[in-house]
C-alpha cells in the first residue's frame, strides 16, 4: 500500500512539473496566433480608440496581429460577459473601462463577477472629466453653481452619456457631496448630449475633457472644474473640483485589459511588460495620447496594481449606486 502510495505521489508530482513545464512553454512562445481584444462598445468612442492604440503597439511589441472586436451592449456587459467565458488561453482579451467597475453595483443581475471572472492585466490610460456648463447659465466657478443649484432646486440639469456612465455617476457623488439637487438627463451617447449642451436644452454636464475642451476655449462652454485630484497637464487653467471646495473629489474615466481568470500568469505578466514597455518608450503612441487626452496610468502599473485599483473601484462606485438608488433591474 506504502509503495503504491509513493508512485501515485510521484506521478501526481510528475504530472503537476508536466503541467508547469506546459505554461511556461505557452508562455515562451505566447502569442502564437492572432490575439482578439473584445471592446464592449461600437466603434468610434474612447474605449474603442483605447483599444486600438494599443492594438497597434502590441503587435509590434509581440511579433503578432491584435484584432480589436466589438461586442456593444448593456453598458460593456455583452463584451466582459464573452471574455469571462472564453478560454483562459491569453488569445481573448477584453478592454474595459470605469464602467467594468460600476457595472457591478449598478445592474441587479450580472452574468458573469468582473472581480472573479477576470484578471487584471494592465491599465491603459486615465482621461479626465470636466464640469462644464453652457455659456449663458450665470455660473463661473464650482461655488456659484453650487449655490445657484442650491437657490433653484431641482432647476440645474446635467447631461450624461448615458445611465451608468463615468459622466452620470460622477454627477451624482457631486450631488451627494455638495448636498444639492441636479435633475440627470441620460442621453444615447456624448455626442448627442454635448450637441444639446452647446445648444442650451441643458445646464452642465461631467463628461472627459478632451473633446470638450475646444468648446470651452471657444468661448461656447464655461469649464468650471476638471474633476481629477490634480489639475491636467494640458489644461493647467482649469481648476479642480477638489480644491474648488469638495475635499477629496477625484473622478476619473479609465482604461484597461483584463483576461479570463485563470489565464496563466506567465502570459498576463508578458502582455503586461509589452504594455508597459509601450507605454515608456513608445513616442508615436505618447503623441497620440497628447493629441486625444490621455494620461498615462500611475505607477506601478502592474496586475496586481490594477487588481487593486479595480477592488476600490468597485467599492467606490457600489456606495454611491447604494446612496442614490440607481441600481437597475
Amino acid at each position: 500500500m506504502k509503495k503504491m502510495n509513493l508512485k501515485m505521489a510521484g506521478m501526481a508530482v510528475l504530472f503537476a512539473c508536466a503541467a508547469t513545464g506546459q505554461v511556461h512553454a505557452q508562455a515562451d512562445t505566447y502569442p502564437a496566433k492572432p490575439v482578439r481584444l473584445v471592446v464592449g462598445y461600437a466603434p468610434g468612442g474612447t474605449t474603442d480608440i483605447s483599444a486600438r492604440m494599443i492594438a497597434d503597439v502590441l503587435g509590434k511589441e509581440l511579433g503578432q496581429t491584435f484584432i480589436v472586436e466589438n461586442k456593444p451592449g448593456a453598458n460593456s456587459n455583452i463584451g466582459a460577459e464573452a471574455v469571462a467565458r472564453a478560454q483562459a488561453d491569453g488569445y481573448t482579451l477584453f478592454v474595459g473601462s470605469i464602467s467594468t467597475a460600476i457595472n457591478q453595483s449598478l445592474y441587479s443581475k450580472m452574468s458573469y463577477d468582473a472581480l472573479k471572472d477576470l484578471d487584471a492585466v494592465a491599465l491603459l490610460n486615465v482621461v479626465p472629466n470636466i464640469l462644464a456648463v453652457n455659456a449663458n447659465v450665470p455660473v463661473k466657478s464650482v461655488q456659484e453653481y453650487i449655490a445657484y443649484a442650491k437657490k433653484n432646486p431641482g432647476k440645474l440639469t446635467c447631461a450624461s452619456p448615458g445611465n451608468g456612465s463615468s459622466a452620470h455617476l460622477g454627477c451624482e457623488l457631486f450631488k451627494m457631496k455638495a448636498g444639492i439637487d441636479i435633475l440627470h438627463v441620460p442621453y444615447r451617447g456624448s455626442g448627442p448630449a454635448v450637441a444639446d449642451l452647446l445648444g442650451g436644452q441643458v445646464d452642465s454636464i461631467f463628461d472627459n475633457l478632451p473633446p470638450l475642451l475646444p468648446h470651452v476655449r471657444a468661448g461656447k462652454l464655461t469649464g468650471l472644474a476638471v474633476t481629477t485630484a490634480a489639475r491636467v497637464p494640458f489644461a493647467p487653467e482649469i481648476p479642480t473640483i477638489a480644491e474648488s471646495g469638495l475635499e477629496g473629489f477625484d473622478v476619473a474615466a479609465w482604461f484597461g485589459v483584463f483576461a479570463p481568470a485563470g489565464t496563466p500568469p506567465e502570459i498576463v505578466l508578458k502582455v503586461n511588460a509589452a504594455i508597459n514597455k509601450a507605454l515608456t518608450s513608445d513616442t508615436a503612441l505618447a503623441a497620440n495620447y497628447q493629441t486625444n487626452g490621455f494620461l498615462m496610468p500611475p505607477p506601478p502599473n502592474t496586475p496586481q496594481a490594477f487588481k487593486a485599483f479595480m477592488e476600490s473601484e468597485t467599492r467606490k462606485w457600489g456606495d454611491v449606486v447604494k446612496a442614490t438608488n440607481l441600481q437597475i433591474n
